[in-house]
């Protein structure tokens, strides 16, 4: 019991510290880059429906492509997938994500980026009272290279038929909340020549399908050329998976360890995307900061 006091408080610390660099607002505060602002050229958003995968058969799903004003078909654009796609372009949701995009693409603070919205698979047509996106967990939580076969072998060629994407891995970026965050993180550890920047918002780093297993596996391989950003909530969930908090400090710990490009975010809420939300444009800022 001492123990888990202790880990606590060292968080609640380390929230405080990290307040002064990158602030977590209070629950109803949106950043001022999540609303559109008058003179600055909104992006389009397309929708598309999925149901031929391969890597995923039998499954459809729904996802969205977002294409800045300043993209010129003539050159490469930069890439970021979104898992649970939905919730990162809901323009009343928390992260807002082309509203984000408009304002600092615009103010050239991150490239000219393609978003690539994907929702997870659902097998069969579902009905009022049956679970949406049954497919999730099997495909964020399993940690081995699945979603992001799925992702180059049938979403991102598929896209590539009608923009150009960059083939550059540094250029390309993959983000994910709860499951979605080490959906994320997979896919890139997966396959660093093809995503080199991940960010992760409460990640469930946790005994789902043997997420629990990467800590030490990140000690034990030769470091990879990625940049990770995480972020996490101290009361987040503590169930028979496992326990969220703790899990991310040991993926922050083994980061640190093996001398990673990161950043990880500590603060106080619970598993909810508003900090995510909240501190978005900033950590966008981050992940991108040397991209000229």
């Amino acid at each position: 019991m001492i123990d888990r006091l202790c880990f606590f408080t060292c968080l609640s610390m380390m929230a405080l510290r990290l307040a002064g660099t990158m602030p977590a607002a209070t629950p109803s505060t949106l950043p001022s880059e999540a609303s559109y602002r008058a003179g600055i050229p909104k992006g389009t958003i397309t929708d598309y429906v999925w149901d031929q995968s391969k890597v995923f058969p039998g499954t459809w799903r729904q996802y969205w492509v977002y294409v800045p004003a300043q993209y010129d078909p003539d050159r490469e654009a930069a890439v970021m997938v979104f898992q649970d796609g939905a919730r990162f372009m809901d323009p009343k949701g928390h992260f807002r994500v082309p509203a984000v995009f408009d304002n600092l693409i615009h103010q050239g603070e991150m490239p000219v980026t393609i978003a690539i919205f994907v929702n997870p698979g659902n097998k069969g047509m579902p009905a009022p009272k049956q679970r949406r996106f049954n497919n999730r967990s099997f495909e964020y939580d399993t940690p081995d290279d699945a979603y992001v076969r799925f992702l180059t072998e049938e979403i991102l060629p598929e896209i590539s038929k009608h923009y150009r994407l960059t083939k550059d891995p540094d250029m390309r970026a993959i983000c994910g909340n709860s499951s979605g965050g080490i959906c994320a993180f997979t896919a890139a550890w997966e396959r660093p020549d093809v995503f080199r920047k991940v960010v992760s918002h409460i990640g469930s780093f946790v005994n789902i399908l043997g997420g629990h297993s990467y800590p030490a596996l990140i000690r034990k391989t030769e470091r990879k050329p990625l940049r990770v950003f995480l972020q996490e909530g101290m009361n987040d969930l503590d169930n028979a998976h496992g326990n969220w908090p703790l899990a991310n400090k040991k993926m922050e710990k083994a980061l640190r360890f093996m001398d990673y490009d990161y950043r990880m975010v500590w603060g106080t809420g619970e598993h909810s995307s508003k900090h995510g939300g909240q501190i978005f444009p900033q950590t966008m800022r981050w992940l991108w900061r040397d991209f000229r």
